[in-house]
């Protein structure tokens, strides 16, 4: 088996690979009752942005400010993540609204590629368990931290060839493999279900209720974030500006 080439990221990749969603799609579903809405719509005005009337976008955020949830479920995004493993289960324990499809290290052999954070990463923590505070490293730390991450990455990895050349199982071997390793998975949620994610693994100055995420979920929540903002405007506005408080 030739020597592995490693590589070591600091990023994440969020891929929108597909999706059935726009703002509309909550305006149909919540008037679904009042089909004769529909017909009175026709002759208002519409914004250019997004093909909403007035009177839509001011359902829209009656829908949002009064937690009435049912009308955005109806639409699809489907996302391509690499993260490493510990951000994916984090992510796992989401699971209304969520289906999840992961690469397997059961069935093909895993590539040597880890994350080690970069530079901007906050490393110091002081503080009790429940309620730490994150500070900038030094960089003594940095240099400590970027050393040990690769040292034991490369070693777990060397364990893991050594495994599969004496024809242990794939299922098995794995087993030596680190959280930091990377993988991939399809990740496939709604409108509703992907602001309540939002809700618990961003931080944000509008938020009504704080959160502390862990940064490298958070990373992969913004990408996030940025490709449904931009498929459904009115209804990311109306988030933000009921207190970023999934429905």
């Amino acid at each position: 088996m030739p020597d592995p080439e490693f590589t070591f990221r600091s990023d994440v990749t969020v891929e929108l690979v597909k999706h059935t969603a726009s703002d509309s799609d909550v305006v149909f579903a919540a008037r679904v009752s009042t089909l004769g809405e529909q017909a009175e719509e026709m002759n208002q005005c519409r914004d250019i942005r997004t093909g909403l009337t007035a009177r839509d976008s001011g359902l829209i955020n009656y829908l949002m400010r009064d937690q009435h949830g049912s009308p955005f479920e109806h639409n699809s995004m489907t996302f391509f993540v690499e993260a490493p493993i510990f951000v994916f289960r984090e992510f796992m324990r989401h699971r209304v609204g969520f289906s999840y499809n992961e690469e397997s290290g059961r069935y093909r052999t895993l590539q040597p590629v880890f994350y080690v954070p970069g530079p901007d990463r906050k490393l110091g923590q002081f503080g009790p368990a429940s309620k730490y505070t994150l500070v900038e490293g030094t960089e003594e730390q940095h240099q400590t931290k970027t050393a040990c991450m690769e040292h034991s990455y490369k070693v777990a990895y060397a364990m893991y060839q050594e495994m599969l050349i004496d024809g242990i199982a794939r299922e098995v071997a794995r087993a030596v493999l680190p959280v930091g390793l990377f993988s991939s998975m399809y990740v496939t949620c709604n409108a509703r279900s992907l602001m309540n994610f939002l809700t618990l693994r961003t931080t944000h100055p509008q938020a009504k209720v704080p959160s502390f995420p862990q940064r490298e979920i958070e990373m992969v929540a913004e990408q996030m974030e940025t490709a449904w903002a931009a498929l459904m405007p009115v209804t990311h506005e109306t988030f933000n500006a009921n207190g970023r408080v999934a429905p």
